[in-house]
């Protein structure tokens, strides 16, 4: 019996067998410990440095929880010793010219190039993503140091008119000062480089600190820039760990000497950290949290339809902040859009290591994620959902889930309420279009949203009515350097990226020249 019943699975379709567990985290801390680019210390005023007392913070993998390397921990006192060189390096790099510091931010650039396949393995390593998509955000993080050295050489004032004869107007635009940077652990490159790029490019110096799940990459870019020649002060890296993060974020929004802040990160994090900056009165930019709508109307094409849902939802395994979150589909297609949405699932989607060149879907950061996807599941299970694919944890181990469509998906479930950061896909029927525009305008947040329609009438009126920054029309990947990346209501202040990305760093002056 046991002999037949092994040929009958042998002559069964099986998916490809995902190597064992153990193997992932030997292959992320090999290539950790191989990486050329792996720093551990402090990057404060062009030096190498310890942090306080010379305390140790353990990096670890998230598919498995190895570790693999221990940072510096840096507290308040190092927070505020990394804003002291920044400040100290701020007249010199102010004074330089557009020229001098696109040349400078230009030769980053070609150092990230060069180092791409490095880089991205240590994105893989520390956040788990697919190597194809971290050598994609290795690209991504680049091109916003290319954007912003060019961009350097454009930072134009204005001659106003003015009524009055024996008068001239003139408006200057000059770096605010001391910039802190606080990134995410979902894009620890491309979160850096799209601050830090804008940032040093109008003569603005800035502190740095990273997710503590992911510093290994803002280390590695911190010696890239000290390899290009930035001068000591202008950037600076201080990694810590989440017991010290809550402090050192405090220091960075109420220091007198930085002048701005700039953070991506939860919405509940980012009014902590503008309640502790508005004693100062600083400037603040901000990328919150995001609830994405994707509206797929009866006459889009629903072929493609699907191609946007797929990339939209699934990338870093459904991690990002404009990731699709709820997916409304008009009842004339709903049944077609579940059908194909789940057949591209089984498809394309492999859950594995992020070093496996067949893996689309790596681990999630951590087990709080994985609890919290499953918590929305259960939530709108015992309302009603059905799990039409996944709903659980992948064999693979603790920090994996497969990817999960709910149907039958109402409006009082979690799913559609929050947002979910992994690889669920909760799908919601509609029949008119003003019902799809009040559930995707119910949020509190409006970062991104997308839609799929073939009537252009319908296009211009949703594209004007949804209230997001962010609007994505029969497309599933909106980011790219040329164009503004922000949202509106609770999702943040500001925007990234694009000619606007330099504003959040430069204050305006009015000169009135009299006496002609």
């Amino acid at each position: 019996p046991t002999l037949r019943a092994a040929a009958r699975l042998q002559r069964r379709p099986q998916p490809p067998a995902p190597a064992p567990a153990p193997a992932y985290s030997g292959l992320a801390a090999a290539a950790v410990a191989a990486a050329p680019l792996l720093r551990s210390r402090a990057y404060v005023g062009g030096r190498w440095v310890e942090a306080e007392a010379a305390a140790r913070f353990a990096v670890q993998e998230p598919a498995s929880g190895t570790m693999l390397a221990r940072v510096a921990d840096c507290g308040p006192e190092d927070a505020r010793a990394a804003v002291r060189a920044a400040h100290q390096g701020l007249p010199a790099w102010r004074a330089a010219t557009g020229k001098e510091r696109s040349n400078l931010l230009r030769k980053w650039y070609d150092l990230m190039i060069k180092n791409k396949d490095e880089l991205a393995k240590l994105i893989t390593a520390e956040n788990g993503k697919p190597l194809k998509e971290a050598l994609g955000e290795t690209l991504y993080a680049a091109s916003f140091l290319e954007w912003f050295s060019e961009e350097a050489r454009r930072v134009y004032g204005d001659v106003v008119p003015t009524s009055s004869p024996n008068r001239r107007i003139l408006i200057l635009k000059q770096p605010i000062g001391v910039v802190s940077i606080i990134t995410p652990w979902n894009f620890p490159s491309a979160m850096l480089t799209r601050k830090a790029g804008a940032a040093l490019a109008v003569g603005c110096t800035v502190v740095v600190k990273p997710a503590e799940d992911t510093p290994l990459s803002a280390l590695a870019l911190a010696e890239l820039a000290d390899q290009a020649g930035i001068p000591a002060g202008v950037f600076n890296v201080i990694p810590s760990s989440k017991s010290n993060t809550p402090a050192v974020g405090e220091v960075l929004c109420t220091d007198p000497l930085v002048a701005a802040i700039s953070f991506t990160g939860s919405t509940t994090t980012g009014k902590i950290l503008l309640r502790h900056a508005c004693d100062t009165v600083k400037k603040a930019s901000m990328e919150l949290g995001g609830l994405a709508p994707f509206i797929v109307f009866d006459s889009a094409d629903l072929d493609q339809a699907v191609i946007g849902a797929m990339a939209s939802k699934f990338r870093n395994s459904g991690q990002t902040c404009v990731c699709a979150n709820r997916f409304l589909v008009q009842e004339g297609i709903h049944d077609a859009f579940v059908e194909k949405m789940v057949k591209a699932m089984h498809c394309e989607l492999r859950v594995g290591s992020g070093f496996d060149e067949q893996t689309t879907q790596g681990p999630l950061i951590n087990e709080r994620a994985v609890e919290k996807v499953e918590h929305q599941i259960s939530d709108a299970v015992s309302r009603g959902a059905c799990i039409v694919t996944g709903g659980k944890r992948h064999h693979l181990g603790a920090s994996f889930f497969e990817p999960t469509l709910l149907s039958n998906v109402t409006t009082d479930m979690l799913c559609t309420q929050e947002e979910t950061f992994g690889p669920l896909a909760p799908v919601l029927k509609f029949r008119t279009e003003e019902e799809a525009i009040a559930i995707a305008n119910a949020a509190n947040v409006g970062l991104a949203g997308y839609f799929y329609s073939g009537d252009i009438a319908q296009i211009w009126r949703v594209a004007e009515q949804l209230e997001v920054g962010i609007v994505g029309i029969n497309e599933g990947l909106l980011s790219t350097p040329e164009a503004p990346f922000g949202g509106v209501k609770q999702s943040g202040l500001g925007r990234e990226g694009s000619k606007y990305g330099v504003d959040d760093f430069l204050e305006i002056k009015y000169v009135c020249f009299g006496g002609l």
